[in-house]
């Protein structure tokens, strides 16, 4: 029986703590794991309400610098930098995303489903690319369907 993503995710979880020596704690696992099963990329306050009901004696303080520090140490990706909020995913193997422009949902687009991406040309003088984002922006379909509903009350 092959393990479940999150299973997967939180012994990819402590074997990178044990590596990059990161006292794995029980508030660090209870904040990874609360982020490795939420969907559509949480922020940390969304991740800080789930943490919250294991831990009620948690700060949002505190969850913040953990999230740092798995930044730091590479164990998480920050997503959508210039959308307005932190958003973050435990999700490292290669995928691009799609954006809602209206209500900022997050949603995994898998490489796959893209051509693959590439420069025409070389980078800037002395710019290393590290990976591709791609990000596919639009309207999710609980916006559609809202705008729908609100145009239709209005005739």
């Amino acid at each position: 029986m092959e393990p479940r993503e999150p299973d997967r995710r939180m012994e990819l979880f402590r074997q990178k703590c044990r590596e990059k020596g990161l006292a794995l704690t029980h508030q660090r696992q209870v904040i990874y794991e609360a982020l490795s099963q939420m969907e559509h990329h949480p922020s940390p306050e969304a991740i800080y309400e789930v943490v919250r009901k294991q831990i009620p004696s948690i700060s949002l303080g505190t969850v913040y610098k953990n999230l740092k520090t798995f930044l730091d140490t590479g164990l998480l990706r920050e997503v959508s930098v210039h959308h307005g909020t932190i958003r973050l995913e435990a999700n490292m193997s290669p995928h691009h995303h799609f954006v809602c422009t209206q209500c900022k949902a997050i949603m995994d687009l898998e490489p796959e489903d893209l051509e693959p991406v590439k420069l025409k040309r070389k980078p800037p003088k002395g710019f290393r690319v590290q990976r591709f984002s791609v990000e596919a922006l639009g309207i999710c379909a609980a916006c559609l369907a809202k705008s729908e509903r609100a145009r239709r009350s209005k005739s």
